[in-house]
Parts: C-alpha cells; sequence; structure tokens
C-alpha cells in the first residue's frame, strides 16, 4: 500500500444488525500517522468515534489505540475499543484476549464466541468513582427541556460518575420522557460546560426503579457529539451509579441497556460487576459488531 493511503473499515458497533449500533471508522495500520494528521481523518469520517491501531508501548501491551472525535482525542472510549478487539479477531488475531494501550492506561477486552457471533467485553480500566454534587433539577430540566418532576429525585437522584470519562447520569421516570427530552444547547454551555461531567447520560428503567433494563440516551456536544447512539465509556461509569442504590453487596450483577432507539440506530451494551462487600472489584462492558465498509483513505500532509 502507498505511504499516501491507509487501509479503513467500518464497523457498527453494540449491535449485530447492520445500520444499527454505533459506526465506527478504524485505521488498522496507523504506525506513522501523528496525531494531528489522526485528527484530521476522524474530522473527515466525521462519525462519533475514529480510532487507530498501533504498535504496543509497554509492556503486557498487545496493541496501542488512539480515539478521536471529530474534534478532539479522548483517553478512552467503548465503542472504538470493542470495535477494534472485534476487526481485528476478524482480521487473524488467535488469542482470546486483546491489551489496548490507551490514554486511561491499559485496557483489557476478552473474546466470547456466541450462538450466533462473537462479543467483545472490556475491562473497566478505573473502577466507578462518584464525582461532586451535581446542579439542582430544575437547572438540569432546562437543559433537557424537561420538567424538574420528570428526574428522579432523592436516593435515585442524578449523580456525577466515571470509569476514565466523566458522565453526569440523569435518571428520569420512563422511557415516553427520554424520548422527549431535547438538549439546550445555551442551557448547557451556561450549566454544564465548565462542570466535572459536562456529557449527560440520560437513563430511564425498563422494569421499574429497581430492575437492572435501562433505556438511554447521550449527549456531549463538547465532544463534538450532539448525541451518541451507544456509549461504552459511559455504560462502564453507569455502575457507580446504579449499584449503591440497588444496595447489592456480593456477586456479579448483570444489567442491559439500550441506546440509540431515538436515534434508529438502536444498541445494546451488556454490563457485568462484580461486587465483594458492597464494593465494585470489577466492570465488564459487552457487545458485538458489524462490518459495513472497508477501503483506503487519503493521508493528510
Amino acid at each position: 500500500m502507498s505511504r499516501h493511503l491507509r487501509r479503513y473499515r467500518v464497523l457498527d458497533v453494540f449491535t449485530d444488525t447492520a445500520y444499527g449500533g454505533n459506526p465506527l471508522a478504524l485505521l488498522p495500520e496507523a504506525e506513522g500517522l501523528r496525531g494531528a494528521q489522526m485528527q484530521q481523518i476522524a474530522r473527515e469520517f466525521n462519525l462519533s468515534e475514529t480510532a487507530f491501531v498501533l504498535p504496543p508501548r509497554n509492556r503486557g501491551e498487545t496493541h496501542r489505540l488512539r480515539i478521536f472525535t471529530p474534534v478532539r482525542e479522548l483517553p478512552f472510549a467503548g465503542h472504538p475499543t470493542i470495535g477494534a478487539a472485534l476487526a481485528l479477531a476478524e482480521e487473524g488475531w488467535t488469542d482470546t484476549e486483546f491489551v489496548f494501550g490507551q490514554g486511561i492506561g491499559p485496557v483489557r477486552v476478552s473474546l466470547r464466541q456466541q450462538k450466533r457471533n462473537q462479543s467483545a467485553w472490556l475491562w473497566a480500566a478505573k473502577l466507578p468513582e462518584v464525582g461532586p454534587r451535581p446542579p439542582p433539577a430544575d437547572a438540569l430540566a432546562a437543559v433537557i427541556s424537561l420538567h424538574p418532576n420528570d428526574i428522579l429525585a432523592g436516593s435515585w437522584g442524578p449523580a456525577n460518575v466515571s470509569s476514565g470519562v466523566p458522565y453526569l447520569v440523569v435518571p428520569l421516570r420512563d422511557t415516553d420522557t427520554l424520548a422527549r427530552a431535547e438538549l439546550d444547547l445555551q442551557r448547557w454551555r451556561e450549566i454544564l460546560r465548565d462542570s466535572w461531567a459536562d456529557q449527560i447520560y440520560l437513563v430511564a428503567p425498563l422494569d421499574g426503579p429497581t430492575g437492572t433494563r435501562y433505556r438511554a440516551r447521550m449527549f456531549a456536544p463538547a465532544m463534538g457529539i450532539m448525541e451518541d447512539s451507544a456509549t461504552g465509556s459511559a455504560a462502564t461509569a453507569f455502575p457507580g451509579w446504579l449499584v449503591p442504590r440497588l444496595g447489592l453487596k456480593d456477586g456479579v450483577l448483570t444489567a442491559n441497556i439500550e441506546q440509540g432507539i431515538e436515534m434508529g440506530r438502536p444498541s445494546t451494551l451488556m454490563i457485568e460487576v462484580e461486587l465483594k462487600a458492597g464494593a465494585i472489584t470489577a466492570v465488564r462492558v459487552g457487545g458485538t459488531a458489524v462490518a459495513i465498509a472497508e477501503g483506503q483513505i487519503r493521508v493528510p500532509e
């Protein structure tokens, strides 16, 4: 291949159906590209994220992975990590595990063979942490064009959580309320742009407040993503909000998140949380992917 061209692939991640899930552009052979070139390529694809696979830098890593939105590089993101693992496995990687060096540190990914296809499960490089208290419900409601009563309150109320990328979890009454939410960009600038977590992760229970099935939407204007159809890094942080509210102490909690419904790109994110004495000891987020396109892209000067 000419040094002026690089091979790329496009996959839909967190789905087993073409044109669902979250699309990812992946350059499997990105060695030699500068960060500025990667950013320009990501801007050209204009997807929520574009990932670049590089040789490992540190002992124990199988690859290095750099991830860019159209406007900036991320230290970690879920659907590019899942998509990169499944794409490389499809291209001949024979081991059942990867360790991707990322800005957050090494991210382990395990492959599992399911009935119809293969899934990839990333292990959270950082366990969920709870951030500072979020703004009051009336301010949050203004940001998402809802009434304060649409937001759950008390012990089930909003919280800032992070597993490397901070999110403001805003729990809503039901999925109808979730579908009505609209981001008010001016209110977001006034209320959240300079806060600990400026990415908004709206969630609504599918089985009542004590269930483990949720539907979600995610808005991240600071990343150049007005709405995301599947957000693995948010799903990795979400147990930091959910587990304390369920009051679980030991064992393995399994949860599912639907996302992208309102965008016409339905996604399914699977979560496993290991617990010991009430503390989270491990988080895994899993999903599948479908190959959509491949080709060559010209390298920017």
